[in-house]
């Protein structure tokens, strides 16, 4: 197989929401440098808000790096900041080739004991957002004759295993993993309407749970999390080859490297990282492959 890492994003303009921090944040860095103009989306421009992490600390980091980074402040919660997303980020870096939907606060709570408002947030973020940002970006990518999409899912989107756990009985993710499910639904829905104009669409998910600023205080202590690295590589890889040749997948972090035998790097491009190893507490229905 070629060592897909050594192709270039070069002359892309990759859009990132909830690029302030965390999973975004990563996946911003690994797309421009691996040659992509990052455009990089979140509430806090230059001011932290709920969590740490701002976007101008992302454009800095990207930019040290010698990567092209643009932010845009939005917030994905108001319709009128998901609607004008997309063409302002056109405005802004001329183009639209790659969008990863990222962006999402995880809320948790039992059924019985859910509000309307984390419901309706909840659905808004995972769901909502991704459709509205999605449809927007269709025809500019069409009108560039390719695409890629990239959905950030979950491996709580799968069934819980029985016997259940702790996390399933009392965690509070039951929402939070149906609306992952629609995503994934979602992806694997739009890859095949899509495939006909060459925009790709796809997942990545954590093939365990990584401690993001947002999610580390549903992660157990002594829970052994991964490396960010294996999921930001992934998302690189979904957006380097065409829809005929790479569509419709939910591809986990460790798993689908390990599958595809591609190399990982650090976020920055410039390390090579040990080859994934399928953490032997993942979830067991979990498809190497991502078919």
């Amino acid at each position: 197989m070629p060592n897909e890492n050594k192709r270039s994003l070069a002359g892309k303009v990759a859009l990132v929401t909830g690029a302030s921090r965390g999973i975004g944040r990563a996946i911003a860095q690994r797309l421009a440098a691996g040659g992509a103009a990052v455009v990089a989306t979140a509430r806090s421009l230059d001011q932290a808000k709920a969590e740490p992490g701002t976007l101008m600390e992302t454009v800095a980091l990207i930019e040290t790096n010698g990567g092209r980074a643009i932010a845009l402040a939005a917030e994905i919660e108001r319709a009128e900041d998901r609607e004008a997303l997309i063409p302002r980020a056109v405005q802004a870096a001329g183009a639209l080739d790659i969008l990863v939907n990222n962006a999402g606060y995880a809320d948790y709570a039992k059924v019985e004991n859910m509000t309307d408002a984390t419901f309706e947030r909840t659905i808004t973020h995972y769901l909502g957002a991704p459709f509205v940002l999605s449809r927007a970006a269709i025809p500019y990518m069409r009108a560039l004759g390719a695409g890629w999409i990239v959905n950030v899912g979950s491996v709580t989107a799968l069934p819980p295993a029985k016997p259940y756990r702790w996390f399933d009985t009392d965690g509070g993710s039951t929402m939070y993993a149906a609306v992952k499910a629609a995503m994934h639904r979602f992806t694997q829905g739009l890859a095949a309407e899509l495939l006909a104009s060459n925009i790709a669409v796809n997942v990545v998910s954590p093939s365990t749970a990584i401690r993001t600023p947002g999610a580390v205080r549903y992660i157990p202590k002594n829970y052994p999390g991964e490396d960010i690295a294996y999921l930001a590589e992934t998302a690189f890889q979904l957006c380097l080859l065409p829809a005929a040749q790479r569509t419709g997948l939910i591809a986990y972090s460790m798993h689908f490297p390990a599958a595809m035998n591609f190399r990982v790097y650090s976020v920055d491009g410039k390390s090579e990282l040990p080859p994934a190893e399928i953490p032997a507490w993942s979830h067991s229905a979990i498809n190497p492959t991502g078919e």
